[in-house]
C-alpha cells in the first residue's frame, strides 16, 4: 500500500458511528425521561388533575436532550464528504463528538427521568416542591448540554 493511496477505506465507518452514537444514545435518554416522567404524571393526575399541564415539564426538558443529539449527528453528517479530504483523525474526531453526546444525553435523560418522575408526585403532595424539582431538572438537563459543547468543540475542529 502506498502512502499517496489517500485513507483508508473504512474511514467513513467512524464518521457514521459518531453520527449514529450521537443520535440513537441521546434519543434512549430523551425516550427514558419522558416514559419515567410520565409514569409520574400519570400516576399524580389520579388524585391532582388539575397540575398535569404544570407537571410536563420534565418531558419537555427530555426532549431537548434529544434535540442535542440531532444537532450533533447532522454536524457530523454534513461535515463527512467522500474525498481524500475526511481523515481518519477527523473520522475518530467525529466518532468522539457523538460519544460525547450521545452518552451525556443518556446520562442526562436518566437524570431528568428519576428527578421528573419523583418530582411530580412530590409536587402533587407539598406543591412548594416544584420550585426544588425544576432547579433539580435544570441542573440533571445541563449534563446533557456540556455533552453538547464539548461534541460541537470536537466535530469542528480542522485536522
Amino acid at each position: 500500500m502506498s502512502s499517496d493511496a489517500g485513507p483508508p477505506e473504512y474511514v467513513h465507518f467512524f464518521g457514521v458511528m459518531g453520527a449514529t452514537s450521537a443520535i440513537v444514545f441521546s434519543a434512549f435518554g430523551a425516550a427514558y425521561g419522558t416514559a419515567k416522567s410520565g409514569m409520574g404524571i400519570a400516576a399524580m393526575s389520579v388524585m391532582r388533575p388539575e397540575l398535569i399541564m404544570k407537571s410536563i415539564l420534565p418531558v419537555v426538558m427530555a426532549g431537548i436532550i434529544a434535540i442535542y443529539g440531532l444537532v450533533v449527528a447532522v454536524l457530523i453528517g454534513s461535515n463527512m464528504d467522500n474525498t481524500d479530504a475526511y481523515t481518519t483523525y477527523r473520522s475518530f474526531l467525529h466518532l468522539g463528538a457523538g460519544l460525547s453526546v450521545g452518552l451525556s444525553g443518556l446520562a442526562a435523560g436518566f437524570a431528568v427521568g428519576i428527578v421528573g418522575d419523583a418530582g411530580v408526585r412530590g409536587t402533587a403532595q407539598q406543591p412548594r416542591l416544584f420550585v426544588g424539582m425544576v432547579l433539580i431538572l435544570i441542573f440533571a438537563e445541563v449534563l446533557g448540554l456540556y455533552g453538547l459543547i464539548v461534541a460541537l468543540i470536537l466535530s469542528t475542529k480542522k485536522s
